[in-house]
Order: C-alpha cells, then structure tokens, then sequence
C-alpha cells in the first residue's frame, strides 16, 4: 500500500512573486528556491485572496474566500472551531505542526505567554512577531541562547506593543532602543544563529529530525522579508546596494519620486534589506532540503514554498501592502515539489484558495464542499491545464469594501460605492494607469464587471440544507423497487 505523502508548507511574509532568481531577477539570490523550482513545478500566476496577512493566511489554509470565512479585515480572531487543513489532515491521522508564524490571532490584545489556542495542530510555537513579545522565539532564545535577548528585539517595536505590555502588566527587560525606520536597512544586532529566520529554520528541523512514523503536515512559519528590514552581516553582503536594479515607472511618476521620499538611493537601500532577508530564508530553506534528504524523507514529502502577499518596496512610490492589490501584492510565488509532481513551469492563473484541495487530494482526504478553491493536481501531474479564467482579491479594510477581478489581460477594481477602475495589463506600465473611462477599453470593462459579478454569485456558500425526514424512506424505498409503495411517504 503506498503511504501518504507528508507536506511541508515553507511560508514567508510579504515576499513579491519575482523576488527570485528562478522567476527572472537579475539581482536576488536564491539558489536553493531556485533548486525547489527545479525539481518540481513553479507557478508562475498564482494571486492570494487579501492583500494584507490574518485573512489572507486563514483563506490559503482553508482554501476558502475571505468573505465565505467573514474575515475580511485584520484584527478578527480565528474562529477556534474553523477547519483548516491541520483539522482535516489531522483526522486523517497526520501529526500537524506550526513553528513561527501562524497569525491567527490579533498581535496587541493578549498575552503571548498564555496557551495559544490548538487549531488542531499537534504542536504549536507560535511567534507572530520577531522579537517585541514573550513568546516562543523569545523563549527559545533564552534557553538557547540567553546572550541574545536584547539582540533579537532590538529591530521591532510596533507601536501597539507598548499598549500590550501596560494591559498585561508585562515588564520588559530588553532593549528595543534601536528600533529604525521599517524601511531603512540595517545589520542584525545578534548573532546569525538568533534570528528569528533562524529559530523557524532551526526547530522546522528539529521536528524533522524527529519525525516518526506517522505521516506529517508541518508549516515553516518565516516572517521576512516582511519589514522591518534588517538581516545578519552575511546576506547584506551578497549585494552591493548602489548596482541594484530599479523596478521601471513611467516617467511621471518617476518625476515625484524624490520629493515622495523615494529616490533611488533610498529606494535601493530597502531592496538591499529586503533581499538579503530573502536570501537568509533561503539559506535555510536550503538546509531544510538537506535535511529531508539525509532523512530519507525527501521521496514522499511534498513541499511547498509560498507567501501571503507581496510588498511595494516603493513601486507606485509606496512601501508594505494593501490596496489595491496590484501585482506586487496580490502575485506571490509558489513552488511546489514532491512525489508525482513533474518539472515545470505552469503558467495559468491559479489562486492561493487552491492549496488547500491540492494537499487533501494528494493526501487521500476528501474536499470538504465548502472550499472555493480548486486542486492543482492535473497541474502537478502533467495534465492538461490552463488555469482560471480570472482570480478574486477581497477586502474590507482602507478604502472601504472592495473586489478585485484579475484576468490574464486587466485588473478591475469595484469599491462599495459604485467606484470602478481598469487596468490594462498588457500595456507597459498598465497597473498605474485606470483606463476606466476609455471607450476603447470599453468592451473589456464590461468583460470584467460580468466576470467579476458571476464569480461572486459562484462563489457564494448558502447553509448547508439538511436531509428532509420526509425523504430518508423515500431514497430507501426508491432503491428497493416500486413493490415497496407502502413505505413512499406523504410529502
């Protein structure tokens, strides 16, 4: 009988679908990403359903909408009773894990020294945040390396966690004096090994090297290259900041750059932090990999390596995330490796909300019939393939609530109040220009305002209806023969 495959879910934070060698950039370097592309298949379109992270993470690991969840806005805790894939794999008889980030909860309103809610996951070290709470890469710092502490925080001190501290009475000891603008580079303060890159990479292998003989689905919870952007000595030094190539803008936006705070200078400053903190996460993706492989569990284990969105990092002279979900957010990778899986690159639209279906058909499971997404399995296996037609984005956060349609050729955008933009994607610099009021464009708004609409019809998930008392005889009675009338009931 052949076993179940594991799954190993490699997710990072707020990392761009071309921030890697194997996706065509000139300067990243990702040779071990670029070795998982390889060796398995390499979406090239593949969207998440939120530009920003609790709904877009809870919507992958459910494989559901984020307004089917009701979450489509941050700071809404996750249902504990909602059923992700740790739910349904774990019924299925994997051991489920999370090391790292899993954001499930609000960061601020609580005390990250209470018992993090289960899921159903088996194992839990939830670290949201490197560094600013009590939690459990600060407690794996202080039993592994207590010389670190004041390191380790040093970079991050969002501005909600000052409140946190006070409610919870919580007196923190480590300095965050060198707390730096989120977007200017700067070297980590400790050592390699006390990252918190390190400690997700470090204890994803651990449990590895721990795996017994139960099939596994664990997730590698990595919080870079999410700002702010700072990255041990060794990966800053892969890159000389001054050679580093721009993102292209048309020239009129390029014209109020300097005056936005985004010259080049500055703006090849935040490349050179974010893409030595993409290249710290692939060294230990690297590790990873050697680590299955001297495990002898590298044959049945299917990886997959994703982000739940993008970053601007400074294209349409912005910085981090949100509206409206252009490429550079709404487009992350996915590469996906494993037993079955053909070399390749797929090039059709595909969305985040797939994931799920994918990893419980590969495991044997059936797909619940609430999910929206669809399994990528035909793509993996060398089938015929060609993606969706278009792929939705969803929020109700700044500036109000709105839908995004993305098809191989435009971006539409419909806000609450009517509002509408397009987005000509095939023409250069198309996603700074709204081409809603072109009569050229014309046909292709009203493409998309019916795709946009029947795809919102589809996709909603109505109650569940119940078997009918009244009908449970009469299936029974139907398949037994008509000699059974007395037995039909009486509507």
């Amino acid at each position: 009988m052949n076993q179940p495959p594991n799954f190993l879910l490699l997710y990072v934070d707020q990392m761009r679908y071309d921030a890697m060698g194997c996706a065509g950039h000139p300067d990243v370097v990702t040779p071990n990403l670029d070795r998982l592309a390889s060796e398995g298949t390499r979406f090239a379109r593949h969207f998440v359903q939120h530009p920003l992270c609790m709904p877009s993470r809870i919507s992958m690991l459910t494989g559901r909408y984020p307004t089917n969840l009701r979450i489509t806005e941050m700071g809404v805790p996750v249902p504990e009773d909602t059923a992700t894939l740790a739910t349904l794999l774990g019924r299925a008889g994997y051991r489920t894990a999370n090391v790292g980030k899993l954001h499930f909860l609000p960061h601020s309103n609580r005390d990250h020294r209470e018992p993090h809610p289960a899921y159903d996951f088996d194992h839990l070290e939830i670290s949201d945040e490197p560094g600013p709470y009590d939690d459990a890469y600060r407690a794996y710092i202080r039993r592994t390396r207590p010389d670190q502490l004041d390191a380790i925080s040093r970079h991050v001190l969002p501005p909600a966690a000052g409140v946190w501290r006070e409610a919870v009475a919580f007196e923190d000891t480590v300095d965050h004096d060198g707390v730096p603008d989120p977007w200017t580079t700067v070297p980590f303060a400790g050592d390699d090994d006390a990252t918190h890159t390190a400690f997700v990479g470090q204890r994803t292998i651990d449990l590895l090297n721990g795996a017994g003989d139960r099939p596994f689905f664990t997730i590698a919870g990595f919080y870079s290259p999410h700002s702010p952007l700072f990255a041990p000595q060794r990966f800053l030094d892969l890159y000389d900041p001054d050679r580093l190539t721009l993102n292209a803008m048309p020239d009129d936006v390029r014209a109020n750059a300097d005056e936005a705070g985004f010259s080049d200078a500055t703006r090849r400053q935040a490349a050179h932090g974010y893409y030595a903190m993409i290249s710290e996460v692939d060294h230990w993706v690297g590790r990873i990999l050697d680590t299955l492989d001297e495990r002898g569990l590298a044959e049945n284990t299917v990886v997959a390596f994703t982000s739940d969105h993008g970053e601007f990092l400074g294209d349409f002279l912005r910085w981090a995330k949100g509206y409206p979900g252009p490429d550079c957010i709404s487009r992350v990778p996915l590469l996906v490796r494993g037993p079955g899986v053909d070399k390749g690159v797929c090039e059709g639209l595909v969305e985040a909300v797939d994931i799920a279906p994918t990893f419980l058909e590969l495991a044997g499971v059936p797909v619940p019939p609430h999910a929206d997404g669809a399994s990528l399995v035909p793509a993996l296996s060398g089938q015929p393939f060609r993606g969706k037609p278009g792929v939705l984005m969803e929020s109700s956060q700044f500036p109000g609530h709105w839908r995004t349609w993305r098809t191989p050729t435009h971006r539409y955008v419909l806000h609450d109040n009517g509002r509408e933009h397009l987005y000509d994607l095939t023409a250069e610099h198309g996603e700074y220009h709204d081409v809603v009021d072109d009569p050229v464009h014309r046909d292709a708004l009203y493409e998309h305002r019916h795709g946009l609409a029947t795809k919102m019809i589809d996709a909603y998930h109505a109650t569940p209806r119940g078997w009918p008392t009244w009908a449970r005889p009469s299936i029974w009675s139907r398949s037994h023969g008509p000699g059974n009338a007395a037995s039909w009931p009486t509507p």
